[in-house]
């Protein structure tokens, strides 16, 4: 049973950053894809970021391309979020997820593909 734990969430003001981190425990093989998502009340969960473990490639929404930057630190089973000159557009619930099935679409940051959640960790832009 893999379990994610996010943390680095608060408050800011516009312009300014803020780091999320997720421990990733209890796999038996290394998930295929790891992502951030986000979703505020009312509307749908949207990808963020995602990350392929193997290759290391990365995908971002257009909406955060420049801005947020997402790793993985094998050795300390962790992924991160760099989130830099955030907008109070960006005020949202972000969760850390995990893909352990192969999808040929892991790139498109859909829902569907994750099937290990975080808690998640809440983030607030003030302007």
């Amino acid at each position: 049973q893999v379990q994610l734990v996010e943390s680095g969430g608060g408050s800011v003001q516009a312009g300014g950053s803020l780091r999320l981190s997720c421990v990733v425990s209890g796999y038996m093989t290394r998930p295929y894809y790891m992502a951030w998502f986000r979703q505020v009340p009312g509307k749908e969960r949207e990808g963020v970021a995602t990350i392929s473990t193997g290759a290391r490639g990365t995908v971002y929404a257009d909406s955060v391309k420049g801005r947020f930057t997402i790793s993985q630190d094998n050795a300390k089973n962790t992924l991160g979020l760099q989130m830099n000159t955030l907008k109070p557009e960006d005020t949202a619930m972000y969760y850390c997820a995990a893909a352990t099935r192969v999808s040929a679409l892991w790139y498109r940051l859909r829902v569907i593909d994750f099937d290990y959640w975080g808690q998640g960790t809440q983030v607030t832009v003030s302007s």
